[in-house]
C-alpha cells in the first residue's frame, strides 16, 4: 500500500504525529499523521468507523490519545487544551438546541457561556444566511437550516479554526448545497481554517483543496483534491502516424507511457499536458488521428485506496 503525502510549506494548524487510540486492544485510529495549513478547507474523508470522529474528538480534546501528539497553532494540546480551544469552534455530528426558543436566543445562551460581545449573535447570523429567521422558534427550522444554526454557534467565539464532523450528513440536496456554499465562503471571508469530515468523495471533492483518506485508523492518502484527480484520471490513448518515434518525443517530453497495437498509451494526464504534448506532435511531422480517454472515476480510485488496492 502506498501512502501520498501532500507537500505544503504553508503555516500548519493541525499536525499530529503517530496518533494513536485503542479501545480494548483495538486501534480505532492508528498512528495517524495529520497535516493541516493555515486557510485551507480540508477534507477528512473515510468510510462510516473508519476514525474520523475518533480523530475529531481528540483534536477537541474530548478524549485522550493513547499515545502520539497533537499539536495545534504549533503548541501541545496537552499542555495548552484551554488556551489552544478558545481559539477553535466546533459542530461533531448533530448541533444542540433549544427547540422552542428563537435562533437569536440559542445563541444568546452560548454567547453568555464563552462571553462573546452581543454584537456576534447578528454577525454569525449573517454569515450563515439566517438573517430575517432569527425570530423563529428553531423547531420550526428545516434540518439545513439547524445545521447553519450550529454552524452559526460555532463562529460565535470568532475561532481560528472551524472543526465540522460529518456537516451534510441526512441533508436533502438543497440543504447539502446551502452547507457546501457556507463552507467554502468561510477562508475567503472570514479567514478561518476548515477540517470537514465526510464519508462522501463526491462532497469532499466540491468543497476541499486538500484531502486525507484514513482506512481502519490509518491515513492512506493525504495530498491535494488536483493530485487526487490526477491520480484517477485514468489514461489518454493517441492514434498516431510513426507511433514508436512520437512514443520516443513524447518520453523525452517527460511523459510517461507505453506502445499498444500502434497506439500510445499515456498515464497521468490532464487537458494541458495532452494539449501541449498534441501540438509538440504535430509541430514534428506526426499526424494525430485520435485522441481516447479511458477515464477511472474518482470513486472507483477511492475505493480502491479504502479497500487497501492502490497503487
Amino acid at each position: 500500500m502506498l501512502i501520498y503525502e501532500v507537500k505544503n510549506m504553508g503555516e500548519t494548524v493541525i499536525n499530529t504525529k503517530s496518533l494513536l487510540k485503542k479501545y480494548g486492544g483495538r486501534a480505532a485510529v492508528d498512528h495517524l499523521n495529520l497535516k493541516i495549513d493555515k486557510g485551507e478547507i480540508y477534507g477528512f474523508l473515510g468510510p462510516n468507523g473508519a476514525g474520523k470522529t475518533t480523530t475529531i474528538r481528540m483534536l477537541l480534546g474530548l478524549i485522550t490519545p493513547t499515545s502520539g501528539s497533537i499539536e495545534v497553532f504549533g503548541q501541545d494540546l496537552r499542555k495548552n487544551k484551554l488556551q489552544i480551544l478558545r481559539r477553535v469552534g466546533s459542530l461533531v455530528e448533530s448541533p444542540s438546541y433549544y427547540g422552542h426558543l428563537t435562533a437569536t436566543e440559542n445563541l444568546e445562551a452560548i454567547r453568555r457561556i464563552i462571553d462573546a460581545p452581543k454584537s456576534r449573535i447578528a454577525e454569525v447570523l449573517k454569515v450563515v444566511s439566517l438573517t430575517g429567521e432569527e425570530k423563529r422558534p428553531v423547531k420550526g427550522f428545516s434540518l439545513g437550516m439547524k445545521q447553519r444554526l450550529g454552524i452559526a454557534a460555532a463562529l460565535l467565539g470568532e475561532p481560528e479554526l472551524l472543526i465540522l464532523d460529518e456537516p451534510t450528513n441526512g441533508l436533502d440536496p438543497s440543504g447539502i448545497q446551502e452547507i457546501r456554499s457556507l463552507i467554502k465562503r468561510l477562508p475567503e471571508e472570514q479567514g478561518i481554517t476548515v477540517l470537514v469530515s465526510s464519508h462522501l468523495l463526491s462532497e469532499i471533492e466540491q468543497m476541499a483543496g486538500t484531502v486525507g483518506i484514513i482506512r481502519q485508523g490509518q491515513m492512506v492518502y493525504q495530498d491535494t483534491i488536483a493530485n487526487l484527480q490526477l491520480q484517477a484520471s485514468g489514461e489518454m490513448r493517441l492514434a498516431i502516424s510513426e507511433p514508436e518515434a512520437a512514443m520516443f518525443l513524447a518520453k523525452r517530453r517527460g511523459y510517461e507511457g507505453t506502445l499498444q497495437e500502434g497506439r500510445l498509451i499515456l498515464s497521468r494526464m490532464n487537458d494541458a499536458r495532452v494539449a501541449l504534448l498534441v501540438k509538440e506532435l504535430v509541430e514534428n511531422g506526426h499526424a494525430v488521428y485520435r485522441v481516447e480517454e479511458r477515464r477511472q472515476s474518482l470513486e472507483d480510485f477511492f475505493l480502491q485506496v479504502v479497500e487497501g488496492g492502490a497503487s
